[in-house]
Order: structure tokens, then C-alpha cells, then sequence
């Protein structure tokens, strides 16, 4: 009685052994090629900011000679010449954007918020045509309403002032988006919490500030980071609204110290450098709050 061969199954193994180092190798081809295009992206993206900072502890000799080489020998001479400027350009501009983007912000948060919470408690309909009237704020370019609320402004007397320029913004596409995040939070506030506030005799005044608006944190971090650096690097609204004589905020003072005919590279980074410290610093205190707004409105 001789015994059954079961040639079958061997070659099948066989197949199974010879394919699968195929499909592994297609892998790894595919994740290298994925690892080589997020470190191009990258480098695209931090090239422009290393060139920035180490350009600003350079000489102008150095910068011109070799842009991304290193510091060599360090210095801070830029520093000291942007400081020292008989203009008082960086701290007149430091402190004339600081002041227009607290304001700003500080007003658009607990009004785009207290807005929200409204459109929030309407009916599905009437929510969504609210909603519709904001996002033509974020449809508009900036740009194409820009000369008619310069001349609006002149018309109501407010030409080449700060309130202007906080006015501008308020009423402008920062308020459409910070409506759209904060309507997107309150969902997920439980309705039964405002329902049971409400039955204890609090109006809406009292539930928005106590019970909504302490719960919309994350959010509030997250909008307040977003307007702030969007109001601190706006160039067209200071330039047209106040003006190159009326006064000056960081990135208007940044275009004016460029020359006409030529650059002092070194002054100009060094400037570009102290602009962006606040607003640096401001993240990195607030970080772990937008962090968790950016998270929770992702898996909300």
C-alpha cells in the first residue's frame, strides 16, 4: 500500500512563499517614497524660517556670501541697530500691534461666542441661514471690500485711527470664523444641561457666561490664536487704514524699513526676528489648550 502524495498543497506553498516577499517589497517602496515626500514638504517649509533666524545673528557680508550657512561668528548686532533705530520703529510698531490685536481679540471672542450660542439655540432652519449670512464674510476676499471700508471709514470720520482699524477687523471675516468654531463646539454641549439651567430661572445672558462659555475653552484658545496671528501679520488693513504717516504697526514697519534702492538684509532679519517673539511666545503659553481644541473638534 503505498502512500498518498499530495503535490498540490506544496506547490501552492511554494506560490504563497514567492509572493509575499513581492508585496512586502511594494510596501516598503511605498512607505520610503511616502518618508521621502513628508521630509520635501518639510524641508519646504522650515527652509524659509531657519534662512530667517540664522540670518539674523549674521552680518550682511555673511548673509550675502552664503544665506544658509550658519552664524559663523554669531552676533547681534541686528539686534542692537533695529532697537537703537532713532524712529523707534520696532517698539512703536511692537506696541501699536499689541494693542490692536489684544483689542481686537479680546472684543471678538466674547462677542463671536455670545453670537454663536445664539445662532446654536435657533431652529435648524433659521441656524442655517444664519450661518449662511457668516460665511459670506470667509467667501469675500479682504481685498475686494478693503477701498469701500476705507471710504466708509472716512465718511463717519474715522480715517487714520486705531479705532478704525480695530472696527475693520471686528466686522470683517475674523468674525465669520470664529462664529463657525464656536457654533461647532456648542453642538456638543449636552442640550439637557442648557434645559436644566434654564428650568432654574437662568436666561440665556447668565447660561452663556457661566455654564457655556467656561466650556468652550478649548475653542476660545483655538480662536484666539488663530486671530491673533492673523490680525499681528496683517499688512493691508494697517497700511490703507491708518496710514504710513498716522502710525505704524510691526509689518507696516517692517516694509518701510526696506530701502528704496537698497537693503540693509541684516537689520531687516533682525526686525523679522522681533516680530515674531510675541507671537511665538503667546502660542507656546497657550499651546496645550489649542492643542486640545484642534483634537476635540476633530473627534466631535
Amino acid at each position: 500500500m503505498s502512500a498518498p502524495t499530495m503535490p498540490r498543497p506544496t506547490v501552492r506553498r511554494a506560490e504563497h512563499a514567492d509572493a509575499a516577499p513581492v508585496r512586502r517589497s511594494g510596501d516598503r517602496r511605498a512607505r520610503t517614497g511616502h518618508g521621502v515626500l513628508a521630509w520635501f514638504v518639510t524641508l519646504v517649509f522650515v527652509l524659509p524660517i531657519y534662512i530667517a533666524i540664522s540670518s539674523a545673528f549674521k552680518t550682511q557680508e555673511q548673509i550675502l556670501a552664503n544665506p544658509l550657512g550658519l552664524p559663523s561668528p554669531f552676533t547681534l548686532d541686528n539686534l542692537r541697530t533695529a532697537l537703537s533705530r532713532p524712529d523707534h520703529l520696532i517698539q512703536g510698531g511692537l506696541a501699536n500691534s499689541l494693542l490692536v490685536t489684544t483689542l481686537t481679540v479680546g472684543i471678538l471672542v466674547p462677542l463671536a461666542s455670545a453670537v454663536s450660542f445664539y445662532i446654536a439655540q435657533r431652529t435648524p432652519r433659521v441656524r442655517a441661514l444664519l450661518l449662511a449670512v457668516f460665511a459670506l464674510g470667509l467667501m469675500i476676499p479682504p481685498q475686494v471690500i478693503l477701498l469701500p471700508i476705507v471710504e466708509l471709514l472716512r465718511t463717519l470720520g474715522l480715517a487714520h485711527t486705531y479705532l478704525s482699524l480695530i472696527a475693520s477687523n471686528v466686522g470683517g471675516g475674523y468674525m465669520s470664523f470664529a462664529v463657525f468654531v464656536y457654533v461647532g463646539f456648542l453642538r456638543t454641549i449636552p442640550r439637557e444641561t442648557i434645559e436644566a439651567a434654564r428650568v432654574d430661572g437662568a436666561g440665556d445672558l447668565r447660561i452663556w457666561w457661566q455654564i457655556a462659555f467656561p466650556l468652550l475653552r478649548p475653542a476660545t484658545a483655538t480662536v484666539a490664536i488663530f486671530l491673533g496671528l492673523w490680525v499681528w501679520n496683517d499688512f493691508l488693513n494697517p497700511l490703507f487704514i491708518l496710514g504710513p504717516r498716522q502710525g505704524q504697526t510691526i509689518t507696516t514697519g517692517i516694509y518701510v524699513s526696506l530701502g528704496g534702492y537698497s537693503a540693509d538684509y541684516g537689520q531687516l532679519f533682525g526686525i523679522m526676528f522681533l516680530a515674531a517673539l510675541i507671537p511665538v511666545v503667546g502660542y507656546l503659553v497657550s499651546q496645550r489648550e489649542f492643542i486640545h481644541g484642534l483634537m476635540s473638534g476633530a473627534s466631535k
